[in-house]
């Protein structure tokens, strides 16, 4: 999960000023995270709190979780109907196809234990806002590689498995996005191409790079490669404190207590 957010945080400068190169500091002091990393802290809240019963309680627990991070930073970059949701008295699923759906659901991926429990699990976090069939598979897919990374699966194994969902993964390159690839806010116009980032990828820091080299939408792009590369590659401590450094003591709390969750899950 902390790949996800030092993604975000390295990619947060460029969201809006694309660098396409690979060559840049990689924690600057115009670096920050976004709600890219609230919303993946608030999926690793709700199932600290309530991924044993799943369903229906998971959902109820990932609404929560999320409007309670989400109105504490009110000024995290939400998008137009997300910030609508987290406003609304009664919040109900909105039909998004946005990449929001994939960016926060790495945490799945280290709580699953079974390829069954991914899916519903992944479907249950992610419903409650984009209930739309490609916000669902964007999400899905980006878990799976997560949770089949994380289970020490080669990555000819997590190409044939992510091109099941997307089979233009693999038809690009970065160096071919970066000098053609504009910014999506869409699942299907983020997903495969974060995953395109990892898949080239040599080490954890050099699948970030990737993410910022080829443009788009830097941050989220940087959060779904970063939350792969984790799992696949591992971080070093370093990059661990890193990120915690850059979070208040509240969130690096909901880290700690959902890393002990997983622990406990075995």
């Amino acid at each position: 999960m902390l790949g996800a957010i030092f993604g975000d945080i390295v990619g947060s400068r460029f969201e809006f000023q694309n660098c396409r190169s690979k060559a840049f500091e990689l924690f600057h002091e115009e670096c920050g995270f976004t709600d890219d990393s609230l919303m993946t802290l608030a999926v690793a809240d709700a199932l600290t709190k309530a991924g044993e019963a799943g369903g229906e309680a998971l959902a109820r627990q990932a609404v929560r979780s999320m409007r309670a991070i989400g109105q504490k930073y009110p000024h995290n970059s939400w998008g137009v109907s997300f910030g609508a949701w987290l406003r609304a008295d009664d919040p109900k699923p909105y039909g998004s196809w946005g990449n929001g759906a994939a960016m926060r659901v790495s945490p799945v991926g280290w709580y699953a234990r079974s390829e069954e429990e991914v899916k519903r699990l992944s479907h249950s976090v992610t419903a409650v806002t984009h209930d739309h069939p490609e916000g669902l598979k964007g999400a899905e897919c980006t878990a799976m590689c997560v949770f089949l990374a994380r289970m020490g699966a080669a990555k000819e194994a997590l190409l044939a498995r992510a091109r099941a969902y997307y089979p233009e993964i693999g038809s690009y390159t970065c160096a071919q996005l970066s000098e053609s690839y504009a910014f999506n806010e869409s699942c299907q116009g983020t997903v495969p191409q974060a995953l395109t980032c990892f898949f080239e990828g040599t080490d954890f820091e050099d699948v970030i790079r990737n993410a910022v080299y080829i443009g788009g939408d830097s941050d989220t792009i940087g959060a779904i490669a970063g939350g792969v590369a984790e799992a696949y590659f591992g971080m070093t401590e370093m990059q661990r404190a890193s990120v915690m450094l850059c979070l208040p003591a509240d969130l690096r709390r909901i880290a700690a207590d959902f890393r002990q969750a997983c622990r406990n899950r075995g």
